[in-house]
């Protein structure tokens, strides 16, 4: 069996979520896991880890889930051989950044374990004040364009970086003077998924605190 993480927007009415569970049985597909990412204004946007026979079934997959109406598919991903947890990452990284003993190991904790817990391509955690503690993955944007969008002025570069304002999300560190950003390719934060991002960044801050530079 193939796993796929599906996001959907749905109506937010009886019987919606049904409807298309009943299309993924139709290519004797099942749903393994629903995580309900925000509501509001008659839509629900939600992400359904789906099993599949194989891989080829995917297009069909889609093309079933988009049947029901008012139904549209934003995002479809492999699950890796991780599985797909978000709760289960969000506690690993919590773990490693109380872990870390200063604060070099605390940024390498945050490179490494948050993108995965947030779903996202790349995290950097930027000193707000110009300083050089920058940490981000290999696909980010330039430490440049990271601060503009930090100052809310990413337009103002030359060239952009290829990502919209939507694909990114940065909230500050209180009292430290850094702010946590993280950003993906065309895929916007839903409300769950900036409340969790704000946990990390609370949790950052307090670690980032009670650590010696080195």
């Amino acid at each position: 069996m193939e796993s796929y993480v599906v996001r959907v927007w749905l109506p937010d009415r009886p019987g919606a979520l049904g409807a298309v569970a009943s299309r993924i049985g139709a290519v004797k597909g099942d749903v393994v896991g629903i995580e309900i990412l925000e509501t509001g204004e008659g839509q629900a946007v939600d992400e359904l880890v789906v099993t599949i026979p194989e891989a080829t079934l995917v297009d069909l997959l889609v093309s079933e889930i988009r049947q029901v109406d008012g139904v549209e598919v934003e995002e479809v991903r492999p699950v890796g051989p991780a599985g797909h947890d978000p709760r289960r990452d969000t506690l690993v990284a919590a773990v490693e950044l109380v872990a870390a003993s200063n604060r070099e190991e605390l940024m390498t904790m945050v490179r490494d374990h948050a993108p995965r817990a947030l779903s996202a391509t790349w995290v950097a955690l930027v000193d707000v004040g110009g300083g050089s503690s920058v940490v981000t993955g290999d696909t980010a944007p330039s430490e440049a364009w990271i601060r503009a969008f930090v100052n809310g002025a990413p337009e103002a570069l030359p060239g952009g970086s290829g990502q919209s304002v939507s694909d990114v999300i940065a909230v500050p560190l209180d009292g430290v003077g850094l702010a946590v950003v993280a950003g993906r390719d065309r895929i916007g934060w839903r409300d769950r998924e900036r409340q969790q991002l704000e946990a990390l960044a609370q949790l950052i801050a307090l670690r980032w605190a009670e650590l010696p530079d080195s």
